[in-house]
C-alpha cells in the first residue's frame, strides 16, 4: 500500500499541487484519491478493518503527502488523526459503529481542539448533563468544512479535563461556522471558527475524556512526529531546485540539491531514532524538530534562489512551498518548540 500511495501522490497529486492549494474542488479530488485506495485511516486497529500501519509506514507517508501538496497532508491529517483519537477512545460502541468506515468518504471527520493549548481560562466548556455534556464558548480553528462530515471538539471541563466528541461539521441551531478564513497558504483546505451555544453532547458520540493538561503531554510525545512534514515541505523544496537544474543545465544547482537532499536524510535518520527511543521529551527532540523546520524554510528559499525571478509568480511551485513551510512552522507549535525554532535560526547572530 505504502508503493501505491507513493506512486499515487508523485503520479497525480504533485503534479496539480499548485491547484490544490487554490481549488478546493480539485483538493477534494485529490482527497477521495485517497479515500479509493483505503489511504483515510492507516492507523486503524486491525479488529476495526485494519490496516494498521506501522509507525515508520506511517510517517514516510505523511512526508510523502507533504512533499505532494502541503495542503493535501494539512487536509488529510484531520481525519487521519480523528480516527487515531477514535480509536484510543473509550467509547467501544462508537468505535464499533465509526471505524469500520473511515477508510473511505463515507465518515470523514476533522478536529477541532486546538484551542486546548492555549493558557488562560478556557475558551471552550463543558458542563455535564443528563445523558450528556452542554458545550459552550468558541472554536478558533476547524479545518476541513465542505470536506468532513464530523468534527471531533474539545471542551474543558470544571475540573479541568477535557471532554472529546462527534459533533456536526456544519451549521446548527447550537453550533455556528465562519465563512472560510483567508490564508496565506493551504486556504483550499476549508479553515473555520466556530461559536457554540449550549451545544448538547450526547453520551453516545463522546469519543472520551481526557485528564488535565492532556494535550500538551500529547504535544510533547509528537514533537518529533510532527516534523516529517516538513521533511517533506524541505523534499518538495529540493524537486524544484532539481527541475530548475534540469531547465538550465546548471551544475551549481545539481549540487545545491544533493548537499540539501542529504542533509534532509540525515535529520528524517535522527528524528526516526529519537522517537523509537523514547517518547518523552528531550533537548535532542526539540532540537531535531526545529532543524526539521530550518530545513524546510531553507530548501524553499533555495527553490525560490534556484527559480530566479519566476517564483515570485503566486503560481510558481517555489512561491507555494516558501507558504507551506511557514505553516509547518507553526503547527502543532508549543512554547519549548518555538523556543528551539528560534534559537537555532538565530545561532550564527552575533552581538557586533
Amino acid at each position: 500500500m505504502l508503493d501505491a500511495a507513493i506512486e499515487y501522490l508523485q503520479s497525480s497529486v504533485a503534479p496539480n499541487a499548485n491547484t490544490l492549494d487554490s481549488n478546493p474542488e480539485a483538493l477534494s479530488e485529490a482527497l477521495h484519491g485517497l479515500c479509493d485506495r483505503g489511504l483515510m485511516a492507516l492507523k486503524r486497529p486491525q479488529e476495526f478493518g485494519g490496516p494498521a500501519w506501522p509507525e515508520s509506514d506511517f510517517r514516510t507517508f505523511q512526508e510523502e503527502v507533504a512533499r505532494a501538496s502541503g495542503a493535501l497532508a494539512f487536509l488529510q491529517t484531520q481525519h487521519q488523526s480523528a480516527v487515531g483519537l477514535i480509536a484510543k477512545g473509550s467509547n467501544e460502541d462508537l468505535k464499533r459503529e465509526i471505524l469500520p468506515r473511515m477508510h473511505g468518504d463515507q465518515e470523514l471527520t476533522g478536529i477541532a481542539f486546538s484551542q486546548l493549548r492555549r493558557p488562560g481560562p478556557p475558551i471552550t466548556r463543558a458542563e455535564r448533563a443528563p445523558g450528556g455534556y452542554i458545550i459552550n464558548g468558541s472554536l478558533p480553528w476547524a479545518t476541513g468544512h465542505t470536506f468532513f462530515r464530523h468534527v471531533i471538539l474539545g471542551a474543558t471541563l470544571e475540573d479541568g479535563s477535557s471532554v472529546f466528541g462527534l459533533a456536526p461539521f456544519a451549521s446548527t441551531e447550537t453550533i455556528k461556522y465562519s465563512p472560510p478564513m483567508r490564508l496565506a497558504a493551504m486556504e483550499s483546505a476549508q479553515t473555520v471558527s466556530a461559536e457554540i451555544h449550549n451545544h448538547f453532547l450526547a453520551d453516545e458520540v463522546v469519543v472520551d475524556i481526557k485528564p488535565p493538561g492532556w494535550i500538551l503531554r500529547n504535544d510533547m510525545i509528537n514533537i518529533t512526529l510532527q516534523g516529517f512534514f516538513a521533511i517533506g515541505c524541505a523534499r518538495a523544496g529540493v524537486d524544484v531546485i532539481r527541475h530548475a537544474a534540469g531547465q538550465r543545465d546548471r551544475h551549481a544547482l545539481v549540487h545545491a540539491a544533493a548537499l540539501l537532499d542529504s542533509e534532509i536524510s540525515t535529520c528524517r535518520q535522527r528524528l526516526q531514532a529519537a522517537q523509537i527511543a523514547s517518547e518523552e521529551t528531550t533537548q535532542e527532540k526539540l532540537a531535531l524538530r526545529a532543524w526539521a523546520i530550518d530545513l524546510a524554510g531553507r530548501c524553499a528559499h533555495a527553490a525560490v534562489a534556484a527559480s530566479g525571478g519566476r517564483a515570485n509568480s503566486t503560481d510558481h511551485p517555489a512561491q507555494r512551498i516558501t507558504r507551506e513551510a511557514m505553516v509547518f512552522t507553526v503547527s502543532a507549535q508549543t512554547e519549548a518548540i518555538q523556543l528551539a525554532t528560534l534559537d537555532r535560526l538565530t545561532r550564527t547572530c552575533n552581538s557586533e
